[in-house]
């Protein structure tokens, strides 16, 4: 190849990224949209139905420094069943999110009440690593609020 040749694809490719890095995004915020609705509806197949195959979900509360880390589909689909189980009414209002290469982060403001009548209302985000057009690591992150 030449040094022309190469400047030539060089060129295409700078021209051709942004077309195809806004593609991305535009299926990034479609997949994150469709991610918070499965969570205010409470549908865990929904929600793993998002997730890549060997997904990873940190919650933010656990014994851990990652909180409590949950691997594979399996162990990821038992701790979005719980949070539906101890929060029966859980929301994750106003989600917004934005995109850098194969990382995202949704905020949202977090309301829900346990089964012994605590109301629960934080700010909290999610940072996500993605692979493949879906999410592998769902990395949770919330405020801890005190009265």
């Amino acid at each position: 190849m030449t040094r022309r040749d190469a400047l030539t694809a060089a060129a295409a490719l700078t021209l051709a990224s942004p077309r195809s890095a806004a593609a991305d995004d535009a299926a990034t915020l479609t997949l994150l949209d469709e991610f918070a609705a499965a969570w205010n509806r409470h549908d865990v197949d929904g929600l793993m139905a998002c997730m890549a195959p060997h997904c990873v979900f940190e919650a933010a509360a656990g014994p851990d420094v990652t909180g409590a880390r949950h691997v594979g589909p399996d162990a990821v689909r038992r701790a979005y069943a719980a949070v539906f189980a101890t929060y029966p009414d859980a929301r994750w209002n106003q989600p917004r999110h934005f995109i850098a290469g194969n990382r995202a982060v949704s905020e949202w403001t977090f309301t829900g009440t346990t089964r012994d009548g605590t109301r629960v209302e934080v700010n909290g985000c999610d940072i996500f690593t993605l692979e493949g057009g879906r999410i592998a690591l769902k990395n949770s992150y919330r405020k801890q609020r005190s009265v």
